[in-house]
């Protein structure tokens, strides 16, 4: 058992002060194969609905006009929709062509209180 340890040492120790380019990516990819495994079988099945986040702004709809409705239920046909959207424009606060800049507020915040069921 410590020659085990010592063995698992030794390697450590060379690998931090020897780094290999394709060993380091193949564990890269080693250990995002046994997250993804993990994730899988600890995931709670426990999602939101995306339209729910549509039924959310149907109350703020007085404000948008029609393209901006037609653009909000694209976006939230789908779960993956409303993820992509969520991290390309609320998260990095950039402007987007098709909504109003105060619709996009509106839109980022209503996503915001759902963003942990995405």
């Amino acid at each position: 058992m410590k020659k085990l340890l010592i063995l698992i040492v030794a390697g450590a120790l060379y690998f931090h002060y020897y780094p290999n380019e394709k060993l380091n990516n193949w564990l890269f990819e080693q250990k995002q194969t046994v997250l993804g495994y993990f994730s899988d079988a600890t995931d709670t099945k426990v999602r939101l609905k995306s339209d729910k986040i549509y039924q959310d702004l149907a109350k703020d709809f007085g404000q948008f006009n029609s393209q901006e409705k037609a653009f909000v239920a694209e976006m939230t046909s789908s779960r993956e929709k409303v993820k992509t959207f969520n991290e390309q424009y609320c998260k990095t606060k950039k402007q987007t062509p098709k909504l109003h800049r105060d619709n996009l507020v509106k839109v980022c915040y209503t996503i915001s209180k759902y963003s942990n069921l995405l």
